[in-house]
């Protein structure tokens, strides 16, 4: 068998697996001179020969006999673990319509395609061109995991009960939970790979991704991470800019004996309340109400630019599908009442209790330890601020904010360790639903990273009432996090790739093909999005929640970010093997997340502007006692929220060309619909039933 040389990728696996090796067809439009190899699955070492046969045959068998209606290879020969998977052109017409997938008429419009007018639409015959790489690849994913025994049998090869095979039970999902299925990914298209590294991280120019080559190649979950992230980082510019507008030219809060010999606040600028407080508008002021109309104004511009991106895409209207058990599903073999099949049921039941008494009490648990950090924190920074009032020294300045290292790196080690017994408790609660999971798993992250990260800083504002304190914390927040990013999002990567090697260095000219996929094989699974939104949900908090008191924080997250983008493009592209994505319309839970965080901004800023000098002068003057004060906050601070809620919507979700985009294809849907009842009320009234 011949072997393509390691940048040719799908292109040469193709060319050397041959078209005469694959699985035959029945349907003469998906015959085809080349096949394009899209998934490979690694089997268990002991698989037999006849498992992997029936295996492939169940692969290549129609949907009406279990099967997936794909093209199966085996390989180099039957006793090869692994099996190279392709799609004929009728699957993937016929999925991309259950998936709800828009695609481009022969006028260029978008509309939601149907199998039974393919002729309206263009490209039908080039499904390289018709659909992406990550469509065709997770339309594959997804054609495997729908596969049903139509009848009891049992799998050959496998003894016992484990080669027990119920009617209507999914057979992707039995395999791999008797390990006859180790893993299942993508193949990488080198050539592809290639081209989009040089068009995405190695380019020069700083403004813009490569967002439609992201999404042909990684599919839409990827495409609107770094849509997201792109966008943001550019969102950055208009608070950076503030940010060294007040630093420089604006009065600042603090005391001057606090911040003596402080190496992070420049000494040029004023620093005494009475300068802030002779002063018509502070720094505070400005950087507090411009946080709370930049959060809202960013978030209605990035729905604004998700929904173009999502009709661009073809996925405005994904099909919301019953959803079948995910991979990881325990319980007893029974008929789901809903679909009628055989299944793994678990009741609601059991699952509540594990969640109530097992899953809230650790979640507790480790809040409390975020408390009794919180607690060390004020200790030791109450020991080293009484050691820098003694001394004075710029030697003290620096070891004051030690206390804040040691609690920063405290919290990241707290929040490394509850992510894994977050993931664990989640797997133990046993979710049916993959969304319903990652839902649960989503929660508990989302309410100990808050927790975690901005507790400190609450208490600081809000209870100590303490500005200096609250700067000092989030200037050493930003800077240590800014540097072990730079150092795990660049260098890292960089020393993994440059010294030890990718798969594709290791692979010589003359290496089978079969070592060529055992290679790609051989990277580390992509980790998932997930730590990466979460790490953007956290410097979302850190510039819309606080940044009033520390102006340069967009600065830092600029410069940060700057970097990032390039840093993940890179590891996507270079360290971890490619993963499967499927049709996204936006950023899903993640863009409630940080709507979340935007209407806690407005709270925030507003009771962070009670401390300012100027306002606390202001109620002085008036003669105001706190309880008035307290209570003109809190009507101010619902004014405002209801002036967020007002602009916001005066902006609309959807640019006005992208919702009559919408309307055109929800008519045309429905008009359809219309067309086919007219058409089978005809027909039954042409052929009456037999009396």
């Amino acid at each position: 068998m011949s072997s393509p040389k390691p940048q040719e990728g799908i292109c040469g696996l193709a060319q050397a697996v041959g078209p005469e090796s694959w699985s035959k067809v029945s349907c003469p439009c998906c015959i085809s001179a080349q096949v394009e190899p899209l998934v490979l699955i690694q089997l268990a070492d002991n698989v037999q020969p006849n498992t992997k046969q029936w295996l492939m045959a169940m692969i290549s068998a129609n949907q009406k006999s279990g099967g997936a209606g794909l093209l199966a290879h085996p390989g180099e020969d039957a006793s090869w673990g692994r099996i190279v998977v392709a799609a004929p052109r009728c699957t993937l017409l016929k999925a991309t319509e259950d998936l709800g997938l828009c695609k481009a008429d022969k006028d260029g419009n978008m509309i939601t395609f149907s199998f039974n007018d393919l002729d309206n639409f263009s490209s039908v015959d080039d499904m390289q061109k018709f659909l992406t790489l990550a469509q065709r690849q997770y339309i594959v994913k997804y054609q495997l995991e729908s596969m049903r025994a139509v009848r009891d049998q049992r799998i050959p090869g496998i003894a016992g009960d484990k080669g027990v095979l119920k009617s209507r039970q999914n057979i992707f999902q039995k395999l791999q939970k008797v390990r006859v299925i180790l893993d299942v990914f993508p193949l990488r298209d080198e050539k592809k790979l290639q081209a989009l590294g040089r068009e995405w991280y190695s380019q020069k120019r700083l403004w813009g991704q490569p967002l439609d080559s992201i999404h042909t190649y990684f599919g839409g979950s990827v495409a609107f991470y770094f849509s997201f992230l792109d966008f943001y980082t550019w969102a950055l510019v208009p608070p950076a800019v503030l940010g060294l507008f007040v630093t420089f030219f604006l009065p600042k809060w603090g005391s001057t004996d606090g911040n003596k010999g402080d190496p992070f606040v420049p000494e040029a600028i004023p620093q005494s309340p009475e300068a802030d407080s002779d002063q018509p508008v502070s720094g505070l002021m400005v950087q507090a109400i411009f946080s709370m109309i930049w959060s809202t104004v960013f978030m209605e511009l990035w729905k604004r630019r998700s929904a173009a991106l999502s009709y661009r895409w073809g996925s405005i209207t994904l099909t919301e599908r019953f959803q079948e058990p995910r991979p990881g599903f325990q319980g007893d073999l029974g008929i789901n009442p809903v679909t009628g099949r055989l299944e793994p049921l678990f009741p609601d039941w059991k699952r509540q209790v594990r969640v109530g008494l097992v899953s809230l009490p650790v979640v507790l648990l480790f809040l409390g330890l975020v408390v009794l950090g919180m607690l060390g924190f004020y200790y030791c920074e109450a020991v080293m601020s009484s050691f820098h009032k003694a001394s004075g020294s710029i030697i003290t300045a620096i070891l004051s904010y030690l206390p804040s290292i040691i609690h920063i790196v405290y919290t990241n080690m707290l929040g490394n360790i509850y992510r894994n017994v977050a993931q664990r408790l989640t797997d133990w609660e046993n979710h049916r639903e993959e969304s319903s999971y990652q839902n649960h798993h989503t929660l508990k992250v989302l309410v100990f990273t808050f927790f975690n990260n901005f507790a400190v800083l609450f208490h600081i504002a809000f209870f100590k009432q303490d500005l200096n304190l609250l700067r000092k914390r989030l200037s050493s927040l930003l800077i240590l996090s800014q540097a072990v990013n730079q150092f795990t999002e660049v260098f890292v990567p960089y020393i993994v790739d440059r010294f030890y090697g990718s798969a594709e260095k290791e692979l010589k000219e003359d290496d089978p093909e079969a070592d060529h996929l055992q290679a790609e094989g051989s990277l580390p699974p992509f980790p998932g999005l997930f730590a990466e939104y979460i790490e953007l949900l956290v410097q979302f908090g850190y510039l819309s929640l606080f940044s009033c008191v520390y102006p340069l924080t967009a600065v830092l997250l600029l410069l940060n970010n700057i970097t990032e983008i390039r840093g993940d493009a890179y590891k996507i592209c270079r360290l971890f093997r490619k993963p499967f994505s499927p049709p996204e319309s936006g950023m899903g839970v993640w863009q409630a997340a940080f709507e979340v965080l935007g209407f806690v901004s407005v709270v925030s800023n507003c009771w962070l502007l009670l401390l300012a000098p100027r306002v606390q002068a202001l109620t002085d003057d008036a003669g105001l006692s706190p309880a008035t004060v307290v209570i003109c906050a809190v009507m101010v601070e619902h004014v405002l929220i209801l002036l967020k809620l007002i602009l916001a919507f005066m902006i609309p979700d959807e640019p006005d060309w992208v919702r009559i985009k919408r309307e055109q294809i929800e008519y045309c849907s429905m008009k359809a619909v219309s067309q086919k009842k007219v058409e089978k009320t005809s027909v039954s009234e042409l052929c009456p039933a037999k009396s």
